[in-house]
Protein backbone atom coordinates (compact mmCIF):
# COMPACT_ATOMS: atom_id res chain seq x y z
CA UNK A 1 0.00 0.00 0.00
CA UNK A 2 1.10 3.28 -0.54
CA UNK A 3 1.79 5.81 2.05
CA UNK A 4 -1.53 8.37 0.92
CA UNK A 5 -3.23 5.61 -0.56
CA UNK A 6 -7.25 6.93 -1.00
CA UNK A 7 -6.43 10.16 1.06
CA UNK A 8 -6.97 13.56 -0.67
CA UNK A 9 -4.28 16.18 -0.80
CA UNK A 10 -5.30 19.75 -1.56
CA UNK A 11 -2.46 21.61 -3.24
CA UNK A 12 -2.38 25.11 -4.07
CA UNK A 13 -0.13 26.72 -6.86
CA UNK A 14 0.43 23.61 -8.13
CA UNK A 15 0.10 24.66 -11.98
CA UNK A 16 4.08 25.14 -11.66
CA UNK A 17 7.12 24.88 -9.66
CA UNK A 18 7.36 23.43 -6.52
CA UNK A 19 3.63 23.20 -6.41
CA UNK A 20 3.30 20.90 -9.18
CA UNK A 21 6.04 18.90 -8.20
CA UNK A 22 4.31 18.31 -4.74
CA UNK A 23 1.49 17.51 -6.38
CA UNK A 24 3.03 14.80 -8.75
CA UNK A 25 4.92 13.07 -5.79
CA UNK A 26 1.92 12.69 -3.78
CA UNK A 27 0.14 11.49 -6.89
CA UNK A 28 2.86 8.79 -6.82
CA UNK A 29 2.34 7.98 -3.39
CA UNK A 30 -1.58 7.03 -3.84
CA UNK A 31 -3.47 10.60 -3.12
CA UNK A 32 -6.22 12.10 -5.01
CA UNK A 33 -4.83 15.27 -5.68
CA UNK A 34 -7.00 18.37 -6.27
CA UNK A 35 -4.95 21.31 -7.75
CA UNK A 36 -6.04 25.23 -7.21
CA UNK A 37 -3.91 26.98 -9.25
CA UNK A 38 -5.07 31.00 -10.21
CA UNK A 39 -4.66 30.31 -13.97
CA UNK A 40 -6.68 27.70 -15.81
CA UNK A 41 -3.78 27.14 -18.30
CA UNK A 42 -1.72 25.56 -15.31
CA UNK A 43 -4.10 22.94 -13.93
CA UNK A 44 -2.08 21.27 -16.76
CA UNK A 45 -0.64 19.33 -13.81
CA UNK A 46 -3.86 17.68 -14.03
CA UNK A 47 -3.81 16.19 -17.32
CA UNK A 48 0.40 15.05 -16.60
CA UNK A 49 -0.80 12.75 -13.28
CA UNK A 50 -3.73 11.15 -14.80
CA UNK A 51 -1.29 10.63 -17.63
CA UNK A 52 1.51 9.13 -15.32
CA UNK A 53 -1.79 6.75 -14.03
CA UNK A 54 -2.64 9.08 -10.45
CA UNK A 55 -5.88 10.69 -10.12
CA UNK A 56 -6.33 14.46 -9.82
CA UNK A 57 -8.63 17.05 -10.17
CA UNK A 58 -8.09 20.84 -10.99
CA UNK A 59 -10.04 24.25 -10.07
CA UNK A 60 -8.98 27.79 -10.73
CA UNK A 61 -9.51 29.32 -7.71
CA UNK A 62 -7.54 32.58 -5.91
CA UNK A 63 -7.16 31.49 -2.44
CA UNK A 64 -7.27 34.95 -1.25
CA UNK A 65 -11.55 34.41 -1.84
CA UNK A 66 -12.07 32.64 1.39
CA UNK A 67 -15.85 31.59 0.03
CA UNK A 68 -14.32 30.54 -3.01
CA UNK A 69 -12.10 27.86 -1.31
CA UNK A 70 -14.56 26.90 1.21
CA UNK A 71 -17.44 26.02 -1.53
CA UNK A 72 -14.33 23.77 -3.51
CA UNK A 73 -13.66 22.10 -0.96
Amino acid sequence: MKRFENKVAIVTGAGRGLGAQYAKDLAKEGAITVIFDIREDDIKTVAEIKAAGGRADGYVADITDVDKVNNLV
